[in-house]
């Protein structure tokens, strides 16, 4: 990784760029500095389209500007984020900015600025592409030549459909600003000190929830989009089916590994850190170290999934037999599970109360538990007491969109509380999970963890499986890895 070179001190009346200590170069003379100014071709893109979801962003921030009549409105998209020393994470803007805007920028805001009747005035604040005349373009560690190129302000406005403007002087602008004003916290710092005067934290909550709550009904463009993320994630299983083998002769990081490389050819990036748990791992809900064995006999609980370049994500979770083939216990508590799961979609409809997959789910597994004896009955009595959670552990699902776990600050009773409606994408993935050291169960049970996950979308009739294309029966997974691995 080069090392940005020093700039002059103070060019062109500018603030002095910030160089990093210890560059090899101590200035840049005077003629390297003019050189540097001149003989660069015309780069403006001319002939962009806006970005496939402007008419839905339009439509989004009509919605909030209904909301909100009278009050400045502001969304940040957020900052880099420092690893160690000076290298950073990379960048992920905020889902609020990205389903306002259709923009994925480091350090851009939304601002809707009321205008009396007419509702609001929307504008974009980006940088501009990065400047010439100073040096930034070669010298900044986040100039063009370092970190590549930016749109300007007349190409955004374009791929965007609202007018963009300078983000540096954003900051005194809303200073100077009166009248009541919302922002979206936690994002942008700079930001939130020009406003720390004039927000909130209750008014800024309110305008955080209301944000989450308009993505609980998916558009065109975002089913879409989800079903392009379960279409990719589908093809990361099948590679990692592929590569078992090799991922025996290793560990469970050659999985996590082959299925990021589907994500970042396919997509953007993994939507949350993948879930490679093979063995006695496979009882831990999040194990995301990825760093264990895979050994032949034992299950892998898969759960990932592909972002796509418009940031919605997939979540899908299998839990495959290592050498492709169930053994008779492993095959009873995955059958049980899939029987649960399968309750658990067929109480997904419109109408329906959210709860009622989950409840579905949930029951079935406590009729298990006490069939096989590991848990006293009634069922009645297990589910009011909820003693089957020692084993199934978590909810049986929640809302999938720009987020894994999507509308997370939506109101309960618009939630968990609310009933479902066409539009709705919901996760159904119901577990049994018997610890390796749970000393209630009988010794062949621990370690044994199983997890089937798909993608639901609520339509006017029914639901539909996103994510149908990946077996889900234990004898269908079993005939699906013995066709990959042919």
């Amino acid at each position: 990784m080069t090392e940005q070179q020093p700039a002059p001190e103070n060019p062109e009346g500018d603030e002095p760029i910030k160089q990093r200590k210890n560059g090899l170069y101590p200035a840049v003379s005077d003629e390297l500095a003019a050189n540097m100014k001149t003989g660069w071709a015309d780069t403006e893109l001319r002939d962009l389209q806006p970005v496939e979801q402007a008419p839905h962003t339009a439509r989004r921030r009509a919605e909030l500007s209904a909301r909100f009549p009278g009050e400045r409105l502001v969304i940040p998209a957020g900052n880099l984020k420092t690893r160690s020393n000076d290298t950073e994470y990379s960048f992920r803007a905020s889902t609020e900015y990205v389903y306002l805007t259709g923009d994925q920028t480091q350090d851009g805001v939304l601002v809707l600025e009321p205008t009396g009747a007419e509702g609001h005035r929307a504008t974009i604040y980006l940088l501009p592409r990065s400047n010439r005349e100073n040096g930034e373009f070669w010298l900044d560690g986040q100039g063009e030549l370092w970190v590549g190129r930016r749109h300007s302000l007349s190409e955004a406005e374009r791929l965007l459909g609202l007018p963009a403007a300078d983000v540096r002087e954003l900051a005194d602008a809303l200073r100077a600003a009166t009248g009541p004003v919302r922002a979206v916290r936690g994002h942008d710092a700079g930001i939130e000190e020009a406003l720390s005067d004039k927000v909130t934290a209750e008014r800024d909550e309110e305008l955080r929830v209301f944000i989450s709550e308009q993505r609980l009904v998916k558009d065109a463009f975002e089913v879409g989009e989800l079903q392009k993320a379960v279409d990719s994630t589908v093809r990361g299983f099948e590679d990692v089916v592929k590569v078992l083998d090799k991922a025996e002769a290793t560990s469970e990081r050659y999985i996590e590994g082959t299925f990021f490389l589907r994500a970042r050819v396919e997509g953007n990036d993994i939507g949350y850190g993948s879930i490679c748990a093979a063995g006695p791992h496979a009882t831990t809900l999040h194990w995301v170290r990825n760093d264990g064995p895979v050994r032949s006999g034992e299950l892998l609980l898969l759960d990932a999934g592909v972002e796509t370049h418009s940031l919605y994500t997939a979540d899908v979770t299998r839990t495959l037999p290592i050498n492709g083939t169930y053994d008779d216990l492993q095959r009873k508590i995955y059958d049980a599970v899939y029987e649960a799961q399968e309750a658990g979609i067929a109480a997904v409809r419109p109408g329906a109360k959210y709860r009622d997959f989950h409840d579905a789910a949930q029951r079935v597994l406590a009729e298990k538990l006490v069939e096989w004896g590991l848990v006293e009955g009634p069922v009645e009595r297990v589910l009011e007491l909820g003693l089957q959670r020692r084993w199934t552990l978590h909810g049986t699902g929640h809302m999938l969109g720009l987020d894994v776990h999507d509308c997370a600050v939506a109101r309960t009773e618009t939630y968990v509380d609310g009933v479902l409606e066409p539009g709705m994408v919901l996760t159904v993935e119901p577990g049994l999970y018997f610890q390796a050291d749970d000393i209630t169960v009988p010794e062949e049970y621990r370690g044994i963890g199983v997890r089937i996950e798909d993608d639901i979308l609520v339509t006017e009739d029914g639901n539909r499986n996103l994510s149908a294309a990946l077996p889900r029966t234990s004898a269908d997974v079993e005939a699906w890895m013995a066709s990959l691995k042919g």
